[in-house]
């Protein structure tokens, strides 16, 4: 089976990545998954990423003690050290007691949606014996995802010495946001949590449409750092939207330069957002392929509903044709799906069916003959 139709399709217009507000400094990057990149901004050497660090800890923590659905998973101790660090004045930490226990739900909590420090390091006890040990494991994970521009000294983000790249982070946002238990913590403005009270993120993003997370980070060495994600509903199907801004500055405060990071990548996502659309590049009917039997006959395929495509101004898509999982019959009817014809990957592939146009037949008794002679 080879695809005949045009192998690619180009959305008019000029290409969203040119019209994008890209922050006039530092570093940032944007795709939608599954469909591509809108982008690189910024030289990308390593920096301090404060506390987008915990997307790291967080990722490994639910790697190897994986939850699913609403499971809570495993009963976690506040050690001596976590709830000594909890008074800290020059850190974000959570505010525990030694003694108190905490499922490794809430402990997830605590980590992404206050920024909990102390928490980050407790789960690293808790996971590995002690923290420099689960630092190796992260240094692992990141060679693993492909990071080669990142350094994890702490599993928490305080240590300056920690550096990455807005391109390294998001790799990491496309592989933990698979995770259906990671999104749905990172996702939440705030949580009532027994034993601690009601607790805050600092992505003030999250009460725009769309925005569903991911992670904030701010220090004197890093400025204001997010790794963020969105969506936007494009024919009934939900598209993820990720990108990751580092080293932001305003202001006089760190304060002001974690503002001025998310105001910044809001402005990313409202321009991505908007500029997503959907074109008919198939349509029913529409002879997109053949068969041959390779002794000379040809049975035309045709696309059995509308491609559409998703995407954006510039964009260039490619399309694919795929035989069914059964192979190929050697006869058919004409209407039976013999494959698909599709374009995206992952959770933003979309696909439909192709079908015979016309009877397919084995090549004739003298056909076979006449190849063999």
């Amino acid at each position: 089976m080879a695809l005949t139709a045009a192998p690619s399709y180009t959305f008019d217009g000029t290409p969203l990545p040119q019209t994008m507000p890209w922050p006039a400094e530092g570093q940032s990057v944007a795709e939608v998954e599954g469909l591509g990149s809108l982008g690189v901004h910024g030289a990308q050497t390593p920096v301090p990423i404060a506390s987008v660090t915990k997307v790291m800890t967080a990722y490994l923590i639910l790697r190897d003690h994986p939850l699913t659905g609403n499971q809570n998973g495993p009963t976690i101790p506040v050690d001596a050290q976590a709830a000594s660090e909890a008074s800290s004045s020059d850190e974000s930490t959570a505010q525990v007691k030694e003694g108190q226990q905490f499922t490794e739900r809430q402990m997830l909590q605590l980590l992404l949606i206050p920024s909990g420090n102390n928490i980050a390091r407790l789960l690293a006890r808790w996971d590995s014996g002690t923290q420099e040990v689960f630092v190796t494991k992260m240094q692992k994970a990141a060679r693993d995802l492909g990071m080669t521009n990142t350094i994890y000294t702490g599993a928490s983000g305080f240590e300056s010495s920690t550096k990455s790249t807005a391109v390294d982070q998001l790799k990491l946002a496309r592989e933990v946001m698979k995770n259906d238990v990671f999104r749905s913590v990172v996702a939440q403005p705030n949580i009532k949590i027994p034993g601690v009270g009601t607790i805050y993120n600092n992505n003030n993003d999250l009460v725009h449409v769309g925005v569903i997370g991911i992670k904030t980070g701010s220090s004197t060495p890093a400025g204001g750092a997010l790794m963020w994600a969105a969506t936007k509903k494009i024919d009934g199907k939900e598209q993820l939207i990720l990108g990751v801004v580092l080293q932001q500055h305003g202001g006089t405060t760190v304060y002001d330069s974690l503002q001025a990071a998310l105001v910044n990548s809001q402005k990313l996502i409202d321009s991505v957002q908007g500029g997503l659309t959907s074109s008919t590049i198939v349509k029913k009917g529409e002879v997109v392929g053949r068969i041959d039997d390779g002794l000379g006959g040809r049975t035309p395929v045709v696309a059995a509903e509308d491609l559409k495509a998703v995407g954006w101004a510039g964009m260039k898509t490619t399309l694919t044709m795929t035989p069914g999982k059964d192979g190929l019959p050697h006869s058919a009817k004409a209407g039976t799906q013999v494959g698909t014809l599709g374009f995206g990957s992952g959770s933003a592939r979309t696909t439909v069916p192709v079908v015979l146009q016309s009877d397919l037949s084995e090549p004739s008794f003298g056909k076979k003959l006449t190849r063999l002679g």
